[in-house]
């Protein structure tokens, strides 16, 4: 697919196949991506937990809160939907830096479209419980949990739709895809 479907299909996606795990070979790739990523000054001063046994995922799940615009019950993942690897993404507190939420989101698109190139779906996560989390991974305090990234192969689709009167809130359709309003070029743009 070229870069352009890719970064059509590289969506938010909350249900997953539970029963396939993500190759080695694929993880690496997932991995690597965040490391070549760019960094302001070249800091490179975010740390990532990877987090793939199967119990210690399930045991990070229940800190998770997916699809805040949706019904709890329609947009958390149910038992066996769950995703099947976690990167949690780090930095040094006492280091923070003017740009180090750039560089976050750098590394994390970047490890999303790594993903997407390989059929791997993915969700940043924010709206998470730091402290349980924290505890469960000993998680140095001096270490800032930024996000969870969920990853594992979809069960669903996730559409890109037209922004109607401006409401930028994302739904179900019928078959429980996810259906994403993006503003025009128009409006999102202007050229000089």
């Amino acid at each position: 697919m070229d870069i352009m479907q890719l970064m059509k299909w590289c969506r938010s996606y909350r249900r997953f196949d539970q029963s396939r795990p993500i190759p080695e070979n694929v993880l690496d790739h997932i991995l690597e991506a965040a490391r070549l990523a760019n960094s302001a000054s070249n800091r490179q001063q975010l740390r990532f937990v990877v987090v793939r046994s199967p119990e210690m995922v399930e045991k990070i799940f229940p800190f998770t809160h997916w699809a805040a615009m949706l019904p709890k019950e329609a947009g958390q993942p149910k038992e066996g939907e769950h995703p099947v690897l976690f990167v949690v993404s780090t930095y040094e507190t006492a280091a923070k830096a003017k740009w180090t939420d750039l560089d976050l989101g750098i590394a994390e698109a970047r490890m999303t479209l790594a993903a997407a190139a390989e059929g791997v779906g993915s969700c940043i996560l924010a709206n998470i419980e730091r402290d349980p989390i924290r505890e469960a991974l000993d998680i140095d305090a001096a270490y800032e949990i930024a996000t969870i990234t969920a990853f594992g192969y979809p069960t669903h689709e996730s559409h890109i739709v037209d922004m109607k009167d401006g409401d930028v809130k994302y739904y179900l359709d019928e078959k429980r895809n996810f259906c994403v309003p993006k503003r025009s070029r128009e409006e999102l743009f202007r050229m000089v």
